[in-house]
């Protein structure tokens, strides 16, 4: 299978803008992010696809979008090449929210008083790297605080990290969804390796569309680390699975798009109780009424 890249150097902002602009368009069949390169502090935009892009809708987007003509550049990919473990591996241990995450390429002892689980890098997202799966466990931890819950859904796995958090530390079941098949097979052995195999229900699901997720809840507890857009197209699913009380935690979330995703869970009856920022990132904690 052939997989192209575009990419383009651009602000900030600028890449950001066109992201959003790339993700709200199905038809183009991009995936799209923006990153810093953090030895010039230079922006840039990529966007990849698994069949030849449509580039002179691409262009025209961008033009829309930026008020003028980017200069971007088409490249093959290797589909079969582990961009993700090969982009991670080496990375250092994280601890956030009493949890400590690490890869198997570290030797160091584990500190005390600390969860810690170990997830390697993968073709999936969530090593813990990340501010919004830091925010993540951080809210996760400041609810168990308070509470225990008891039927859990976490919702865009990845790599299967917050349900594995909330698996150990309330030694109670988890389903773990996602729409990618490589996701649900990394969360199954993510879970085998961590201890909680038994505890973890990976399904493959679109959104919370699954008979598995649909005999288990309604939950108490909705966590979601996906992106913006996918996140408000969600919050009905949502509302309809959360009870009474139940606590609601979002991430990859924008700092400029929280308004958008607090007003669509406001209008399914849930109110914003905490916000976390790390960086541009934001990390929602709602609570159905």
């Amino acid at each position: 299978m052939s997989v192209d890249q575009l990419s383009a150097p651009l602000t900030k902002d600028q890449a950001y803008a066109l992201v959003d602009a790339v993700m709200e368009r199905d038809d183009l069949a991009l995936t799209a992010s923006a990153h810093e390169n953090e030895e010039t502090g230079e922006w840039f935009f990529e966007a990849t696809c698994d069949s030849p892009p449509d580039l002179e809708s691409f262009v025209e987007l961008a033009r829309q979008t930026l008020g003028g003509k980017v200069d971007f550049s088409v490249s093959p990919i290797d589909p079969d090449f582990n961009w993700v473990a090969k982009s991670l591996e080496g990375l250092a241990p994280v601890s956030a929210g009493g949890f400590y995450v690490y890869g198997s390429h570290e030797t160091g002892p584990v500190p005390g008083g600390l969860t810690a689980m170990k997830i390697d890098a993968a073709q999936a997202f969530g090593t813990g790297h990340h501010e919004t799966t830091t925010g993540c466990l951080e809210a996760i931890n400041m609810l168990l605080k308070r509470k225990k819950p008891r039927h859990m859904i976490d919702v865009g796995t990845g790599t299967g990290v917050l349900a594995i958090a909330l698996a150990k530390r309330t030694k109670s079941p988890v389903i773990a969804s996602d729409i990618d098949p490589i996701s649900v097979t990394t969360t199954i052995a993510n879970a085998e390796q961590n201890g909680v195999g038994k505890l973890i229900i990976a399904v493959e699901a679109t959104g919370m569309t699954n008979p598995t997720i649909a005999q288990n809840g309604p939950y108490d507890l909705i966590v979601a680390n996906i992106l913006a857009g996918p996140l408000m197209a969600l919050a009905p699913s949502v509302g309809r699975a959360a009870q009474k009380g139940a606590t609601i935690i979002l991430s990859g979330i924008l700092q400029h798009q929280a308004r958008g995703v607090i007003n669509a869970y406001a209008r399914q009856g849930m109110t914003l109780t905490q916000k976390l920022q790390r960086k541009e990132w934001t990390t929602l904690m709602l609570e159905m009424k």
